[in-house]
């Protein structure tokens, strides 16, 4: 069995050569093709592709949100069957509590769990604190810019605790400014509080400043075309040559492919 991504250490996520079919009354939709994949602790793992090629869906089956139809993924040495707080995810659109303000929000998971009021409320301000959103604690959503209310759902994935960070194109939605400054601030946030990410985009530019590989994945059904090892220092530079000569080795690899 070929596995993409380390063998020396126990991956803390593998998946063992997992497919995902959607049936319905006329047709099979298969979304995913017998996709082998290791990610090792605190790895920063970009999946690339195009729009509706299956990212979503891989994500969701590491999160328990869906099952596999054929394969295994594994969290932790664990089969994965449903979704747990060792898997925290933050999608493009950050559903947040509506009726909650931004501290209330962001010490949900803990409080459900009976994390006590005093250790919850330290916990959450700590991950408020880094996020940048310090003073805005009584905000509620609705008073929030789409940049501050993703910083409120990382801060929330943050604040319970998981072994894995499950990241959607969370900022997909985002205009260029917020989107560069929200890149930069989760590769601080990433480096100061290491957790195992899986991030999806599907923009180049984006993959190589927060990877440290960046798998890409062909078309419906996807499948893993290539993977690229980023060796850049970071905090990383958009005009580094070296930068730009990644970019571009994606792009070429993408235009054979997809």
């Amino acid at each position: 069995m070929e596995h993409h991504g380390g063998v020396n250490k126990t991956p803390i996520i593998s998946l063992d050569h997992v497919s995902k079919t959607y049936l319905s009354v006329h047709k099979t939709n298969e979304v995913v093709r017998d996709v082998s994949l290791d990610v090792q602790e605190n790895e920063f793992v970009v999946l690339f592709g195009p729009g509706q090629c299956g990212k979503t869906t891989l994500i969701n089956l590491i999160a328990g949100l869906q099952l596999p139809t054929s394969g295994e993924v594994k969290v932790d040495g664990k089969t994965v069957t449903a979704p747990g707080p060792d898997r925290g995810v933050v999608y493009q659109t950050t559903a947040l509590f509506p009726f909650c303000t931004v501290m209330g929000n962001v010490e949900f998971g803990p409080k459900s769990r009976g994390v006590p009021k005093k250790q919850r409320r330290e916990r959450a301000q700590y991950f408020i604190d880094l996020v940048g959103l310090q003073g805005f604690e009584k905000s509620f959503p609705n008073r929030l810019s789409g940049g501050m209310r993703q910083r409120v759902g990382i801060a929330r994935a943050y604040a319970n605790d998981p072994k894995v960070m499950l990241m959607d194109e969370p900022f997909g939605h985002l205009d260029a400014q917020t989107r560069y400054m929200m890149e930069e601030e989760l590769e601080k946030i990433w480096q100061k509080e290491k957790r195992t990410v899986v991030f999806v985009t599907n923009n180049s530019e984006e993959a190589v400043y927060l990877a440290d590989r960046i798998i890409i994945l062909t078309n419906t059904p996807t499948r893993i075309k290539h993977e690229i090892k980023v060796d850049l220092p970071r905090p990383r530079v958009y005009s580094d040559p070296a930068f730009l000569e990644i970019r571009r080795q994606i792009e070429e690899i993408c235009d054979d492919t997809l």
